[in-house]
């Protein structure tokens, strides 16, 4: 299921012509939160494809998913595949917290829980800035994403909707549904309530079986599961993650989960889904257990209002 997330994305962003596919840093110093606090020097990770053409109107931005890296985008663009490098200028960029950008993980002023709370707007205004400060691009053809990018997308709609043509969010919500709210708090209570927590400073990655069991539950369905899955295999692959330190970071994911939960890009139209000007593509995975538009399609078809919208399934 990983892999067919893996194959859904698509691409947007701007024109740093140096080093190009290779992991960039833009060095955006002490960064403004929506809170008012701080992160103390700021960074944003990136990478670019393709050649910016002579008027800047063919770039792409693509966000990362949760917990994901341009690293592991950089296999989806290329002519012909799903970010096509050979028509538009694609920009890959990590998100704040996934340990790529400034994350509780790599930042030395503000380590582990010390890091602040984060918001998607948060995310969106750093990425904004790498554009238009770092890569003097002041307009894209589109912004597209996959699960928290997609939900990153519809932040762009709302923070800045004249900066894009178009907006294609993909397995994603413009909030999340109560559903989605559970199941967020219960990953970041399994993180919080492991013996191996100490409050965030620990020396080994705490909660690795359960994040291996929210990673089977939360990215298939049972009949898909069960089909693709024996009960040995499951068990042996629940014991093997208990004793793994693989996975995203605690103290990350912890931070980009509460960014999910606050989000409700209604807040800038008075709690109304119904007054969005952008034109917009929304694909739902159908059988993907969350952040999909499917989990509130109210806000999805509300914010989309526009004959250039068409919710479609993707998967």
């Amino acid at each position: 299921m990983q892999r067919v997330l893996l194959l859904l994305i698509a691409a947007f962003l701007t024109p740093l012509q140096v080093g190009a596919q290779q992991q960039q840093f833009a060095n955006l110093g002490d960064f403004k939160l929506e809170s008012g606090e701080m992160i103390r020097d700021c960074r944003i990770g990136f990478r670019t494809f393709g050649q910016l053409n002579a008027d800047k109107s063919n770039v792409v931005l693509l966000p990362t998913w949760a917990g994901g890296t341009t690293e592991q985008l950089a296999g989806n663009v290329g002519s012909g595949k799903l970010a096509d490098s050979s028509k538009y200028y694609i920009i890959l960029v990590d998100a704040l917290s996934n340990g790529v950008s400034s994350s509780p993980s790599n930042s030395t002023l503000q380590p582990h829980m010390r890091f602040p709370k984060i918001t998607v707007g948060d995310m969106v205004n750093t990425e904004h800035e790498l554009l238009t400060k770092f890569s003097h691009i002041e307009h894209v053809e589109a912004v597209m994403g996959i699960s928290v990018g997609g939900i990153q997308t519809f932040e762009w709609m709302v923070q800045y909707p004249d900066f894009m043509d178009k907006a294609i969010p993909i397995v994603a919500s413009p909030r999340p549904a109560p559903y989605d709210l559970v199941h967020m708090q219960t990953q970041i209570d399994a993180i919080e309530n492991d013996p191996d927590w100490h409050g965030g400073d620990y020396a080994k990655n705490p909660a690795r079986g359960a994040e291996y069991e929210f990673g089977a539950i939360l990215l298939s369905t049972p009949a898909h599961y069960n089909q693709t899955h024996s009960r040995e295999q499951v068990l042996s692959e629940i014991a093997h993650a208990k004793n793994s330190n693989k996975g995203s970071d605690a103290n990350n994911k912890i931070r980009q989960s509460q960014a999910m939960m606050a989000l409700d890009i209604s807040r800038s139209f008075g709690s109304s889904m119904e007054k969005n000007r952008r034109p917009c593509q929304s694909e739902d995975a159908g059988d993907r257990r969350k952040r999909r538009p499917r989990s509130d399609p109210r806000t999805s078809d509300r914010l989309c209002a526009s004959d250039a919208c068409r919710v479609s399934p993707s998967g």
